[in-house]
């Protein structure tokens, strides 16, 4: 499960850059697709819990959860329209490292000298991935730094949602984000929405379709399942190779240039995650 999990959150780089590269503006992608999943995740938490009821004490956590998804999700399909799908899952790499600035930040984790060598070692690859992107550091650079942004973002609502995973499911709190991110966002795509060509062919539908249905729906309901079976610890395992095995697809289903200078941010990146673990015994909150 955490394998396909992390081939389809992989994919959906190069899946949603061909999207947008073949007539989805990035608006409109983004809240057609988080609508179609949030009407599902919707009908299957009522189906199976019948509600979507969170405590008032909560709605402040929710609000804010809801505005850093939202933050990614926009982070995250610009940068993919501004730029190259390999640069940007090499930037998402980042991920595990601001997860953790974040969670230091709020006074969740301690971090000790070890954690800031491996934070300057990944964001010296951020700089190597950017310099060696098409055109330079000037080159693509709002594109990058949205790319930095989502990761930043995704690692900042990880930690938000933490206190409220222990008191609802998963797939209630999936449901509740998924569908206030889709109205933040047909809000925000009102006028792209308008102006859309929606005949589109096949192929790009059927790559819609996998988008929504592959990396928002299935991977929801496969991660925090395998997260039950094999503990948190054995997931951001796999979880940390999405960013580079992302790369290494869109190489070869888009054809993407990836550069000396690239292969080397992307080392350096993942050897600051590496080098950023501790041994914790199993079972032990990170």
């Amino acid at each position: 499960m955490l394998l396909v999990t992390v081939t389809l959150w992989a994919l959906n780089f190069s899946v949603s850059k061909y999207i947008l590269d073949h007539g989805f503006t990035p608006l409109t992608y983004s809240a057609t697709r988080y609508g179609v999943a949030a009407f599902i995740f919707v009908g299957i938490v009522l189906a199976w819990e019948g509600t979507l009821r969170v405590h008032r004490r909560d709605l402040a956590i929710v609000a804010g959860a809801v505005a850093l998804l939202l933050t990614n999700q926009l982070s995250f399909v610009f940068a993919l329209d501004l730029s190259t799908a390999t640069t940007v899952a090499l930037l998402f790499g980042t991920l595990p490292i601001f997860t953790a600035l974040i969670a230091r930040l709020v006074g969740v984790e301690q971090l000790g000298n070890r954690f800031w060598i491996a934070a300057a070692l990944s964001f010296g690859g951020v700089v190597l991935v950017t310099a060696g992107s098409d055109g330079g550091l000037s080159g693509n650079l709002l594109g990058n730094v949205l790319a930095v942004l989502g990761a930043a973002t995704w690692g900042g609502y990880s930690v938000a949602i933490a206190p409220l995973m222990q008191r609802y499911s998963p797939f209630r709190l999936s449901a509740i984000f998924l569908f206030s991110v889709f109205v933040a966002l047909l809000v925000l795509a009102s006028a792209q929405l308008g102006e859309q060509e929606w005949d589109l062919g096949p192929r790009v539908w059927a790559l819609f379709a996998f988008a929504t249905l592959g990396p928002l729906v299935v991977t929801n309901l496969l991660w925090f399942t395998a997260i039950d079976q094999v503990g948190p610890s054995r997931a951001a395992l796999f979880a940390n190779l999405q960013p580079f095995l992302a790369a290494i697809i869109a190489l070869v289903l888009l054809s993407e240039e990836l550069t000396m200078l690239q292969v080397a941010g992307g080392l350096a990146i993942a050897g600051g995650i590496v080098f950023s673990r501790r041994s914790q015994p199993p079972g032990e909150p990170t």
